[in-house]
């Protein structure tokens, strides 16, 4: 019987993550495979230790607790595979829940398709009411695509995400740790689809995105942006291309911004995001960086 090892990373987050593996305890597995966590502590203090040990203690899913006390997200995803021993690999972000047959889902459409992997949607979920600008302008809906679509490198995250363990062979770093804050990911996948993977979407493997209150701000969009922009140029695929498209962007964005301020602020804030997108790849090139660590 196959085995999955669930990967999460962690950053003092405890109520979130006792959620999350509160909500794993409950996966439906069909008795088609069996399925363990590993939880990788980003924190040198080790502040989920408690909350694996008070989770461990009252339920029967196992849970491997290990630390990576460096403060970088590769770090710590390449600590959690050191510890994972399945034959699938499935990471899911700290701050996320799934439904009960994700696991069950995601495996099934790995194997109908015969793929390396599979990812699926991250939707948000709020548990308070968000600003009506933000809920109008869907700042926190990720694209999504019909069941058995090959994805490519920009679409790939690790937020919900099963691969076979076979993708890791002859892979002497999965994350690099160049990417530090964001990124990672991106490039991960890159890398695994040019020795040949492929990766689909299954758009029923649902996992939820909790949004706090603090998320739902101007400041935290438009860091979020500078900080996605601050990476490209670690990126070798469409590097010229996305450095031109920016130098372009930049002036149109500026000159139609004033105009949208008028238009509803969910569309203003829609078109600075994407002005911060691509004046960030500029400021980068110049070695100006205006966000120095990511909002956790």
């Amino acid at each position: 019987m196959k085995h999955i090892s669930v990967c999460i990373c962690t950053f003092r987050r405890p109520a979130l993550l006792r959620r999350l593996l509160c909500e794993l305890s409950r996966q439906e597995t069909e008795g088609h495979f069996t399925y363990s966590v590993v939880v990788a502590d980003n924190d040198f203090n080790e502040s989920a230790k408690g909350v694996v040990a008070d989770f461990s203690f009252s339920s029967s899913m196992k849970v491997t607790y290990c630390v990576e006390p460096r403060q970088n997200i590769a770090l710590a995803r390449n600590k959690a595979l050191e510890h994972s021993t399945g034959d699938y690999i499935a990471f899911i972000d700290d701050d996320e829940f799934p439904i009960q047959g994700w696991l069950t889902i995601l495996l099934k459409t790995c194997n109908e398709y015969g793929a390396a992997g599979v990812l699926g949607p991250v939707r948000p979920w709020f548990d308070h009411e968000p600003p009506n600008w933000v809920l109008e302008g869907h700042f926190f809906n990720r694209p999504e695509h019909a069941t058995g679509y090959k994805m490519g490198m920009w679409d790939a995250r690790t937020g919900n995400v099963l691969f076979a363990r076979r993708v890791l062979d002859g892979v002497e770093v999965p994350f690099r740790s160049e990417f530090g804050t964001a990124g990672e990911d991106i490039d991960f996948f890159r890398r695994m689809m040019e020795k040949g993977d492929v990766f689909v979407w299954c758009n029923d493997a649902v996992v939820y995105e909790v949004v706090p209150p603090d998320r739902c701000t101007r400041r935290y969009l438009l860091r979020k942006s500078f900080l996605r922009a601050s990476n490209f140029l670690k990126h070798p695929a469409d590097r010229t291309t996305n450095l031109l498209k920016s130098i372009v962007a930049v002036p149109a964005y500026a000159a139609v911004l004033p105009v949208l301020a008028f238009a509803g602020h969910h569309h203003f804030m829609k078109y600075l995001i994407k002005f911060c997108d691509h004046a960030g790849r500029i400021m980068t090139l110049l070695h100006i960086n205006p966000v120095n660590e990511r909002d956790r």
